[in-house]
């Protein structure tokens, strides 16, 4: 029977017979692609999984919920407390670590996302009693007050000095920009910067 479009019964069955077929088909294809994807990133969890971190030059094995950040994972796993649990939703950058050299908020890196790379803390940056000059220039500017921002910016200053061994006020306050100060010491931070950075003023450089 034929409708007056000129469409019969036979051929509309045919077309959804046809749609299924194709519908069947992609859904199958999916579910292979979704097996593919997991075979190549199997799910782990929720309880505890081993993981292997490498931190300031040696290599730590722990066992963390997926969902652990890197910053609990130093702190309460492996006492490594000089990044500070402050805003934790990456705005205050108390939890700045080095991450292949450069500076990462550490409350919103997943540690089991950070194996295989090179992770640096402020723990690091000394040698034994001995500062490191972006340390000592802290000290000589009296660049902190309250002590809970100031891990965080010494090793956002690290990774500045890194690339820019003699950085001005510019450069200084872009390096520094994703880390706070309640305390308000920003003109010692700035001075500390580019006085461990300068090699006329006997810096790091």
């Amino acid at each position: 029977m034929s409708d007056p479009n000129g469409l019969s019964r036979r051929h509309f069955l045919k077309g959804v017979g046809a749609g299924a077929i194709v519908a069947g088909s992609i859904e199958a294809l999916s579910a292979e692609a979704r097996a593919a994807a997991q075979a190549a990133n199997p799910c782990v969890g929720p309880g505890a999984v081993p993981i292997k971190l490498s931190i300031n030059g040696s290599v730590r094995e722990l066992a963390v919920e997926p969902r652990t950040t890197l910053l609990d994972a130093l702190r309460n796993h492996l006492d490594l407390t000089g990044s500070k649990k402050v805003c934790d939703r990456a705005t205050c950058g108390a939890c700045t670590v080095l991450i292949d050299g450069k500076a990462a908020y550490s409350c919103t890196t997943l540690a089991i996302a950070a194996q295989g790379r090179t992770i640096e803390t402020v723990e690091s940056l000394a040698n034994g009693a001995e500062l490191a000059p972006i340390q000592k220039a802290f000290v000589e500017h009296d660049a902190q007050q309250c002590g809970f921002c100031t891990p965080g910016f010494v090793v956002a200053s690290e990774a500045l000095l890194r690339t820019n061994a003699s950085p001005d006020r510019a450069a200084v306050l872009e390096g520094l920009g994703g880390n706070l100060c309640r305390c308000g010491t920003y003109v010692g931070l700035k001075k500390a910067c580019m006085s461990a950075g300068a090699p006329a003023k006997g810096g790091r450089r």
